[in-house]
């Protein structure tokens, strides 16, 4: 008679599928709460006691960890002398395990879980009765996603065994399975001892969908999210309407995310390749939107835009005006969405209520070539008393408020980083060159006459007074930059021959 080991936490499709095993001539081992649910169906199941002739001790946390058990399951049954010892023994092979794992995620994701509720629902016996099995698949077959229920059935139904390939593949997804419980005990662990960059990084990701390229169509592409999935950014949006998103979609959404956080005023932004080519705040989403759609009309065209309040339907009536790949905000009212989806390839994707900076910093992972960089993400704000004024004209009142929302636009722009801003609105953006004057002059020519009046944000210091002569020939009255270059006093003696107010921050945003 063939046997099946069954010990599963996740109890889902258990019961008619161990009745499909019975029916198809196998005997059931099993544990604990699976074992008396078995029992209760009137499916004939033998007690893992009874396998073991040892019983279930220390409140259920030795009951598996066996030589009757892990025999059965790692004996090699090509092999004369494994069957032997196995006969001596009275140990039976066992061919099928269905084994799924503690709920450590679940327990760990509770607001009220405790250190010791954590560590008890670290799963031991089953990652070892997995591990096991899935060694031992030419043999074994191993289940551990209650997904591959039905396959099992019907390749027994069907062939009488399960194929070797399938073995296979089921091994593989356990051993995946495994690392990534053990990577989240980890992670954990790690967590609490605030360990941000331990010798060995172990983190999981789980798959949300395979995407139909990559940044290009020749590039394969996934889309992946953290296990201990976090609220308010674009791994958590729930997506409303339209086409399945992109590539691109999916890491420009995500740029537009970090920026509208920066803010608790109503605000929106619209994002092309990374970069806000608009940002605008307001007393209502509604003239949030009109002044981040008038920093730059042309480039919101095809563009992704980012919201920080619900959309109602006069906004949406304005957001149906032109050609948008994507639309988030915490949530749409009834009246918005039946405007907005008759569009039916635009994106609609709800944030929820939690769209803000975290008050602990994440982490951001960024591959290279054979390796991984680690990092804090540039959550940190300024404190405005800590601002240092170098120029002999201090700004108004109106300046600082329009140097501090530069500041906050401009630490998401890529460097080298320029933002012109006005009346709560960037006016010109300047992203990515190779010297700082060249972004400015682009930010510059963008805002056009409106320049004059505005306010400058340089994402790091100027090696040169260059950028402060193209700001005082644009009539640019304020300047905030971190400060830090041995020239520094060039670019102040610069500000004061224009006039213009210059403030220190003392720290710096590079994004490259």
């Amino acid at each position: 008679m063939k046997r099946a080991l069954i010990s599963v936490s996740d109890k889902k499709g258990i019961v008619p599928f161990a009745k499909e095993l019975v029916n198809l001539g196998y005997e059931i081992i099993s544990t604990g709460g699976t074992y008396k649910l078995l029992q209760s169906e009137g499916i004939q199941v033998t007690g893992i006691h009874e396998v073991t002739g040892f019983p279930e001790i220390l409140d259920g946390r030795v009951k598996t960890l066996h030589p009757n058990i892990h025999s059965g399951l790692l004996a090699m049954l090509d092999k004369e002398e494994h069957r032997k010892q196995l006969k001596e023994l009275n140990i039976q092979p066992i061919d099928l395990v269905v084994v799924n794992l503690y709920p450590f995620k679940e327990t760990i994701q509770k607001s009220d879980v405790t250190f010791d509720e954590a560590i008890e629902n670290i799963d031991i016996g089953g990652p070892t009765m997995l591990r096991s099995a899935a060694k031992n698949h030419r043999f074994v077959t191993v289940v551990v996603d209650s997904n591959d229920y039905e396959r099992i059935i019907t390749q027994l139904k069907e062939k009488g065994q399960i194929d070797e390939m399938t073995r296979r593949k089921l091994a593989a997804k356990v051993f995946r399975h495994t690392a990534s419980y053990d990577a989240m005990i980890a992670g954990y662990l790690n967590e609490q001892l605030d360990v941000k960059f331990p010798n060995t990084l172990t983190i999981t990701f789980e798959k949300v969908q395979d995407l139909r390229y990559g940044e290009n169509p020749h590039q394969q592409a996934a889309f992946y999210r953290e296990a201990l999935l976090q609220k308010g950014n674009i791994s958590s949006a729930q997506k409303l309407h339209g086409k399945e998103l992109s590539y691109n979609n999916i890491n420009d959404a995500d740029a537009a995310i970090q920026i509208v956080k920066e803010f608790t005023e109503p605000a929106v932004v619209a994002i092309k390749h990374t970069n806000p080519c608009g940002v605008g705040v307001g007393n209502t989403i509604f003239e949030a939107y009109r002044k981040a759609y008038e920093s730059d009309p042309i480039s919101i065209f095809g563009g992704i835009v980012a919201a920080n309040r619900p959309i109602d339907g006069d906004t949406a009536m304005q957001l149906k005006e032109i050609f948008l790949e994507i639309i988030m905000a915490p949530s749409f009212t009834e009246e918005a969405l039946n405007i907005l989806t008759t569009k039916k390839n635009l994106r609609l994707l709800a944030l929820g209520d939690q769209l803000q900076q975290g008050a602990s910093p994440s982490l951001r992972y960024h591959s290279v070539g054979g390796g991984l960089l680690v990092q804090e993400e540039d959550v940190k704000e300024i404190d405005e008393e800590n601002l240092t004024c170098v120029t002999e004209r201090k700004p108004t009142p109106e300046e600082l408020k329009q140097l501090l929302f530069a500041w906050k636009v401009v630490k998401h722009v890529k460097s080298n980083a320029i933002v012109l801003a006005k009346n709560d609105q960037t006016i010109g953006v300047g992203a990515g060159q190779m010297n700082r004057v060249g972004s400015a002059r682009i930010a510059i020519e963008q805002a056009g006459e409106k320049a004059k009046g505005s306010v400058m944000a340089s994402d790091a210091f100027f090696p040169m007074p260059d950028t402060v002569e193209e700001a005082g020939k644009a009539g640019i009255t304020a300047i905030i930059q971190p400060g830090g270059s041995i020239k520094d006093e060039d670019s102040i003696k610069e500000a004061n021959k224009h006039g213009i107010a210059m403030i220190f921050t003392g720290q710096r945003h590079f994004k490259h």
